[in-house]
């Protein structure tokens, strides 16, 4: 099946061609309270080169459009994706893997997965939505590394309320922890204009 990679454009950056590096001290991670057993830390610009991993993984990645049901009919869903675990072999970039062994010491979690969503244009998007594996895994630590340009990422409380919005691109780090995925929804809105953006999520127990 043949999918549309085709892609917005969007301002570069000199910084972003840098060659990709992980900050290991975790510098500017700063942590929000959601509630009193759920969190997020996000940390700007944790990964430098972010546009050199967005332009390997949007040509190296075997792209996929899955349907979705959206007002009782199968639609594709507005959004490619891939994913990756161990056994298809080494990581697509080795920045991935230093990545996932950062967030392993961090988190003590053994992430084993990376979901890559790749936004295209504005008009890509996700529903509210908590992820799945929260059925098999209790209270999981979902990572998100983004690389490309900036788009709203929004939580809000399970079925409705006062939202909470990053805007997360060029090499920016978020991750949901205590009973996020529980008692929290996130979702990826449309907008009028935005650039390409890939997010780069690591779970653990999710395969």
């Amino acid at each position: 099946m043949t999918v549309d990679v085709s892609a917005e454009p969007w301002q570069r950056s000199l910084f972003g061609a840098l060659d990709a590096q992980a900050d290991d001290t975790f510098a500017g991670l700063v942590r929000h309270e959601l509630d009193t057993t759920s969190w997020v830390d996000h940390a700007p610009g944790w990964l430098s080169g972010h546009e050199t991993v967005f332009d390997q993984l949007a040509a190296g990645l075997a792209w996929r459009q899955r349907k979705v049901t959206m007002y009782e009919r199968r639609l594709p869903e507005p959004r490619l994706t891939a994913w990756w675990t161990p056994a298809a072999g080494p990581a697509p970039q080795p920045v991935l893997a230093t990545m996932c062994a950062l967030l392993t010491d961090r988190y003590d979690e053994p992430f084993d997965s990376i979901g890559f969503n790749w936004y295209r244009r504005g008009d890509d998007s996700v529903a509210w939505h908590g992820d799945r594996h929260r059925h098999s895994v209790p209270n999981p630590i979902v990572a998100i590394v983004s690389v490309g340009a900036p788009r709203p990422f929004r939580l809000r409380p399970r079925g409705g309320g006062a939202s909470r919005s990053f805007d997360l691109g060029l090499g920016d780090l978020l991750v949901m922890g205590g009973a996020c995925q529980h008692d929290w929804e996130h979702a990826v809105p449309k907008v009028r204009r935005a650039g390409p953006r890939i997010s780069i999520t690591y779970r653990h127990g999710a395969r």
